[in-house]
């Protein structure tokens, strides 16, 4: 890939922080953060917006420009602005609101109101795009570090101004496909509810049922074949061998008239394997890679994003560090000093976290959320409220810092302004604070009895209880069956995250998934089959036309994952808008 970037000084700046791409970025936020809030809840996964923000914002505006010729060009840095407010509102569940803080009210038995949950969603995000404004300088120009998903971004922007009616064709096939997974969620919701298919009772009970989500489908697109299969691998070693044996052996009993799939029974015992893989594998690779890395060479002719002194993001960054500690003390009674060890710990993070998506551009967020918790596990043992919300500051500083990263390499390569772009991202934020809690709450009335259940999984919060309350009550509060699994677990997960650091890439493409086989154990085996469905489909179309694949397979999988939750989303509030 050739480098895009020219000097920004010779690139002509055009209409940048407009209002209407604020308000496009807006309105696509609000409508794109359910999607990721509904997917978090379900699978533990989320999808970066910025590529279906940056189609629909450039169809909607060239359609109205081709209407009316006073209508003035929606510009290439309009496009830019429009996707960093809306990829930014998306990405606020890194914020903890589908991991530490239900963890924290199945703790505990509190739940934050909304105003208070929104202003400690939007603190941590807040403090992650200070942070990111001081890295820039440093990790813009290392050339070791390529941000593979800020330039995927970059070649769709520079993609859709060279070739328009590309465009118009993929919005076509995301709406397309976004009504088919909505009519179909639609039906199955309100019309006639599609029976869960299994081919007999015991496999039912053990969750091995056809589930008729296309969002599922939609997401095992996204995967790819390598972690689709390790999905399929993985439900079948947790859900159809290893709970069969938990039965025989009595470790886990269903009830004498249990009936339909016993998916809270099992869950409980088989989160505590999969929770050590994942944790082991993710920790284990982290600390390689970073031990291995070599001193990333800068070349002379790189382009330089220099950040001289000003006192508005110093300004930023104490305002930002001043709201999450006090929102700590206030809203979980955490001691100030201890509150302020969550500063340093979650600017380290977030470094980290920076360099491993600008060299993979994949998001460690939650191996960075179970290093920090392990951080404060042994600082203050015994305190779930530290171990969680003060972790939560490091994960959530670290997502929203990586999302903003990718942003600006877009930015550096077409000319942007920064300082536009952190204002762009700040309005994301405190949009994607507003939805995001407010559909949280509305799927999630209860949490303590709606978590963690065949219908809301919910994997990140499991993993996230999991681990506070092992460091809470230590291992000797669980059986030594349990106890044994996560040994076995944990070895297990640091052999695959050592062979995934240490093997070339051309060997470790065909190891497992370690995240994906992890995550096996705490879905619901209907989960893991059709979204490894997804994946071996797309795998298997992408081998007789790969060309469409290229042109399609992304953008008709962000459409049936769009369609069948922003529907979820919509019939949640109606029944909580019956019910008042």
């Amino acid at each position: 890939m050739g480098r895009y970037a020219a000097s920004p000084s010779a690139i002509r700046i055009e209409r940048e922080l407009s209002l209407r791409a604020v308000l496009t970025g807006a309105v696509l936020g609000i409508l794109l953060t359910p999607s990721n809030v509904y997917a978090g809840l379900k699978i533990g996964w989320s999808f970066n917006m910025s590529i279906i923000a940056l189609l629909v914002g450039f169809g909607v505006w060239q359609t109205l420009a081709r209407r009316n010729d006073r209508q003035p060009h929606w510009t290439l840095h309009e496009s830019n602005i429009n996707q960093t407010v809306a990829s930014a509102a998306a990405s606020i569940i890194s914020g903890g609101l589908v991991a530490p803080i239900p963890a924290y009210t199945l703790l505990t038995g509190q739940q934050l109101d909304p105003v208070p949950m929104m202003a400690w969603v939007f603190s941590v995000s807040f403090l992650g795009i200070w942070i990111a404004w001081y890295l820039r300088p440093t990790l813009l120009n290392d050339d070791g570090l390529k941000f593979p998903e800020g330039m995927a971004t970059l070649e769709t922007l520079q993609h859709i101004y060279r070739h328009g009616e590309e465009a118009v064709t993929r919005i076509k096939v995301l709406f397309s496909a976004a009504l088919l997974s909505g009519t179909l969620k639609w039906w199955d919701g309100f019309v006639w509810a599609i029976p869960r298919w299994a081919p007999t009772a015991q496999l039912e009970r053990l969750t091995f049922t056809l589930d008729p989500s296309l969002l599922l489908i939609g997401f095992g697109g996204i995967i790819g074949i390598r972690v689709g299969l390790s999905l399929l691998f993985g439900a079948l070693l947790a859900w159809g061998g290893l709970s069969p044996w938990l039965l025989d052996h009595n470790w886990v009993a269903f009830a004498p008239d249990a009936s339909g799939p016993q998916f809270a029974k099992l869950v409980e015992w088989l989160l505590w394997p999969g929770v050590s893989l994942m944790v082991c594998s993710t920790l284990t690779a982290l600390g390689l890679r970073l031990f291995m890395a070599p001193k990333a060479a800068r070349t002379r002719n790189s382009p330089r994003a220099r950040a001289p002194f000003s006192p508005g993001p110093a300004i930023g960054l104490l305002l930002s560090i001043a709201l999450v500690v006090g929102l700590q003390a206030t809203l979980f009674g955490i001691d100030v000093w201890m509150a302020l060890l969550s500063i340093p710990l979650a600017i380290c993070l977030a470094v980290v976290a920076a360099r491993v998506v600008g060299a993979t551009g994949i998001a460690p967020i939650g191996a960075i959320g179970k290093l920090s918790q392990l951080t404060f596990g042994l600082v203050a043992p015994g305190q779930v409220a530290i171990n969680l919300m003060s972790a939560n500051t490091a994960g959530g500083a670290a997502g929203q810092s990586t999302d903003l990263m990718n942003d600006f390499k877009v930015g550096l390569a077409i000319g942007a302004t920064p300082k536009k772009q952190v204002i762009a991202q700040c309005i994301g934020i405190f949009i994607g604070s507003v939805v995001g809690v407010l559909v949280y709450l509305a799927l999630i009335p209860d949490p303590q009895h709606m978590l963690l259940t065949e219908q809301w999984p919910a994997p990140a919060v499991a993993t996230w209880k999991a681990v506070a309350e092992t460091l809470t009550h230590g291992l000797q509060s669980l059986s030594p069956q349990i106890r044994w699994s996560i040994f076995i677990g944990g070895l297990f997960g640091v052999l695959l995250g050592a062979l995934d650091a240490l093997l070339a890439q051309r060997m470790a493409r065909w190891l497992p998934s370690s995240a994906a086989l992890g995550l096996a154990f705490v879905l619901p085996a209907s989960t893991s089959l059709m979204m490894g469905l997804g994946a071996v489909l797309t795998w298997a179309v992408s081998r007789r036309w790969p060309y469409m694949t290229e042109r399609f397979a992304i953008t008709t999988a962000a459409g049936l994952i769009a369609g069948e939750s922003m529907t979820g989303v919509g019939a949640s509030f109606w029944e909580m808008f019956k019910n008042l």
